[in-house]
């Protein structure tokens, strides 16, 4: 089959979930055979023609005058492109700014399959008028596709409730990381297990607030670090809420693969705030590190880990987290073990390459 992965920021990798499937699987599907394409907007720093067997193709994005609204232009043209190519195929990681595209331009014999990602209209980073925008965007993707793939069971039932659609629920994956090495952390005067930890985008419903409200109110002495870029106005508000407190340090964000890894691994409790998507690449690479988890409590996370995490649901339970009764070594041992499992045979991304390409022939037949 000829394979298009369309409205990503491109491979390789250097920004979040998508472009880690579309990397991760576009490799696996070209050594099994099919022609896989990815779209590259024009900023992309990766010049080359193939990645990995890939084809790349680079597409116009005003992004640098026209910030996010950029996309918009850079989905539909890549959408055109990939549909102008014949593709058996085309895959579109997330609505957001592409399903705009949809009635504009004739499918003929191309799937177009759309990945929903989470439930985008509820970021709380948006006025209201944007979120029902978005709103309306999410029905003209699930009007419009093909087919439809949902990340977490979650999202799968909120589609067959919303709009009895069904669809085809494929989770991210993550690969299980190489040995841990201490000095990494050692580097940033960090002890083992004697330290808290947040990662991801510093947006308002990934609850870095939340949790670190509840790290300030409890009685902890263990110092919270917070890998996050802060450049946008949420994350300085929250620099210049909390920097001043001696328990919380703001690292910026770590590029490093394996550093990221390693602060992963040696946290005492890793804690992963995301409440509006569906499986978080974050939660899944925190699971594939061997970090003991506490997760906001929703269905999403709840699909993921289960029984094998802590949750809070507000800054109070995070506090009493903090300050009550220690998880036996038994408990976090076991629920480290579990996660590790479920990244072996759930998430690894070999299985969901065969999920994709079982998908696709299904689709296309």
């Amino acid at each position: 089959m000829k394979i298009a992965f369309v409205s990503t920021r491109g491979i390789p990798n250097n920004y979040g979930g998508f472009e880690e499937v579309a990397e991760k699987l576009g490799a696996r599907l070209v050594t099994r055979g099919h022609d896989v394409i990815v779209y590259n907007p024009s900023f992309h720093t990766f010049k080359e023609d193939r990645f990995n067997g890939i084809r790349i193709k680079r597409k116009f994005s005003p992004e640098k005058y026209l910030g996010t609204a950029a996309n918009f232009i850079y989905d539909f043209l890549s959408l055109r492109d990939a549909l102008a190519e014949k593709c058996d195929a085309v895959i579109v990681c997330g609505y957001t700014t592409s399903a705009i595209s949809f009635p504009i331009l004739r499918f003929r014999n191309s799937k177009v399959l759309t990945n929903m990602d989470g439930l985008e209209w509820k970021r709380s980073k948006w006025r209201p008028s944007i979120q029902r925008l978005a709103k309306r965007f999410e029905r003209m993707a699930v009007e419009n596709s093909t087919a439809l793939i949902a990340d977490n069971e979650g999202i799968a039932e909120y589609l067959k409730n919303g709009y009895g659609r069904e669809s085809f629920c494929i989770p991210y994956g993550s690969d299980v990381f190489p040995e841990p090495s201490v000095g990494a952390i050692s580097a940033l005067d960090l002890e083992p297990g004697k330290y808290l930890l947040l990662v991801g985008r510093m947006e308002p419903e990934n609850n870095f607030e939340m949790v670190l409200e509840g790290i300030r109110a409890s009685k902890t002495e263990l110092p919270a670090v917070v890998v996050s870029s802060t450049d946008t106005r949420y994350g300085k508000e929250l620099i210049e809420r909390f920097s001043g407190d001696r328990n919380i340090r703001f690292l910026g964000w770590v590029g490093d693969r394996d550093l990221l890894f390693n602060l992963r691994h040696f946290s005492a409790v890793h804690f992963h705030g995301h409440s509006v998507g569906g499986t978080n690449p974050s939660l899944l690479e925190a699971m594939a590190a061997g970090a003991f988890i506490a997760a906001n409590d929703n269905v999403f996370n709840r699909a993921v880990v289960g029984d094998d995490a802590l949750y809070f649901a507000d800054s109070n339970d995070v506090k009493e987290l903090l300050e009550g009764s220690v998880p036996s070594s038994s408990f976090r041992d076991k629920a480290v073990a579990n996660n590790l499992k479920k990244i072996g045979e759930l998430y690894n991304w070999d299985t969901i390459a065969d999920m994709y390409e079982k998908m696709l022939v299904e689709v296309t037949r």
